[in-house]
């Protein structure tokens, strides 16, 4: 073979093979470099973020969103979902996680949905005169009579007054009270003739009923407002309890009832009845459930699912039974697991027509729980209106709600100036 042939293909040969060792790879495009590997198991690089974990049970579920600026939760609503955004400006996946009692170091918590507004308080004098109308015409009347025909003020009116008052279940240590305070304007010579005793003795109830106490539902800052009814059977909690969701139904409030009362199976059926007739939602677990998980159902789903005011109807019980009383603290205990801060508020239902006997119930009760106020109820039965003096005197606790009648808008605000007005009226019926 031709030498120059042999050698021509050698530096073929030697060409290509250099070739071959020094050429790169192909090259992706700009843009086109490869992700990250993900680790077994995750779907996504978002799975591998620490979880957010709760100490509490049924905390609100939160969606995390990225954001350019702020971190924000929503309010609960029907979706029971909050939303928050982060401080990084990058895009990740939706992450849903539990609620944690406290956020991420850095980060803001908006909580969302406002408070319920509070109660419009309609006034109606008449109303209020007719509902005390046996109280006015029984021991009011006779406090009347003694001023009657009193030319001389002496310590012998003063004592027909103690009397009258000790009658009327205003109560031994408010009546003292309620004297003394005359008997020491009878020494000063502020009281010149029977008048002036009835406008003194009027006056010292008023301030007596005038308790400084924030506004009704106020402790709740944002929704729901969670409202625990206590009381002995037969007080009118339950009636109560349907009454003031009327209330709030009327105001455009969501409202929802928990039939905690489970020991008895007709207190749930009469709640449900209530709840059909007022346009509410009624929660009831099923039977021989603990009213402490009633109660805890109720709120959780009372925060869930939007709802403005929940309010649970408990089983009613003697106030000398420590088991019972210790199974409503479970309860009360039950509603701050499920809505911290819960319940905002604690109304006693004390029934007026067992004049004394309240005052020995309203001790145990605000002994065994933080009693926020009273209602008193069945106000049109009875002449033993007084009782109610001797209520806030003794326990300084605010009277919230008066029951005044059958029907559902007979559940009054409980006016000082208002109810003194019409107590101390000395017509008949709805007059003045």
């Amino acid at each position: 073979m031709d030498p120059w042939l042999i050698v021509l293909l050698l530096v073929v040969i030697v060409g290509v093979a250099a070739y071959l060792i020094t050429r790169k790879g192909p090259q992706l495009p700009v843009g086109d470099e490869p992700t990250e590997s993900v680790p077994a198991g995750l779907e996504s690089p978002v799975d591998a973020l620490p979880s957010v974990v709760s100490d509490e049970p049924a905390a609100i579920p939160l969606v995390v969103k990225a954001a350019p600026t702020e971190v924000s939760v929503a309010s609960p609503l029907s979706e029971a979902s909050a939303s928050m955004t982060a401080t990084s400006a990058e895009t990740a996946p939706a992450l849903v996680s539990e609620a944690a009692p406290e956020p991420a170091v850095g980060v803001t918590l908006v909580l969302g949905r406002a408070a319920p507004a509070p109660l419009a308080a309609p006034r109606d004098l008449g109303a209020i005169k007719r509902g005390l109308a046996q109280t006015r015409g029984g021991f009011m009347q006779r406090l009347f009579a003694v001023f009657s025909g009193k030319k001389e003020i002496d310590a012998a009116l003063l004592e027909d007054i103690e009397e009258t008052l000790l009658t009327g279940d205003v109560g031994a240590a408010t009546t003292k009270r309620l004297v003394d305070a005359l008997r020491d304007r009878l020494d000063r010579n502020d009281l010149a003739d029977s008048e002036r005793v009835w406008e003194a003795l009027r006056e010292d109830s008023r301030r007596i009923l005038s308790v400084d106490s924030p506004g009704f539902g106020s402790a709740a800052k944002q929704s729901p407002l969670v409202i625990l009814m206590v009381g002995v059977n037969g007080a009118g909690k339950t009636t109560t309890t349907a009454k003031l969701a009327g209330r709030y139904k009327q105001a455009g409030q969501k409202v929802l009832l928990a039939a905690a009362d489970t020991f008895r199976a007709a207190a749930v059926q009469q709640l449900e009845m209530w709840g059909q007739r007022v346009g509410v939602t009624v929660h009831k677990a099923k039977d021989g459930a603990k009213p402490s998980a009633v109660v805890y159902e109720a709120v959780a789903r009372g925060v869930a699912e939007g709802f403005d005011v929940v309010i649970a109807d408990t089983a009613g019980r003697l106030q000398n039974k420590a088991p019972l009383m210790e199974e409503l603290r479970k309860t009360r205990d039950a509603a701050g697991k499920a809505c911290p801060g819960a319940p905002h508020e604690v109304l006693l239902v004390l029934d007026a027509v067992t004049g004394q006997n309240a005052l020995s119930q309203a001790k145990e009760f605000r002994e065994a729980l933080d009693v926020t106020g009273v209602v008193l109820t069945k106000l049109d039965g009875t002449a033993k209106g007084g009782v109610i003096l001797a209520v806030v005197d003794e326990f300084k606790l605010p009277v919230r709600f008066i029951g005044v009648g059958e029907k559902a808008d007979d559940l009054r605000d409980f006016d000082t100036a208002e109810f003194i007005e019409a107590l101390f009226s000395r017509g008949d019926g709805g007059g003045a």
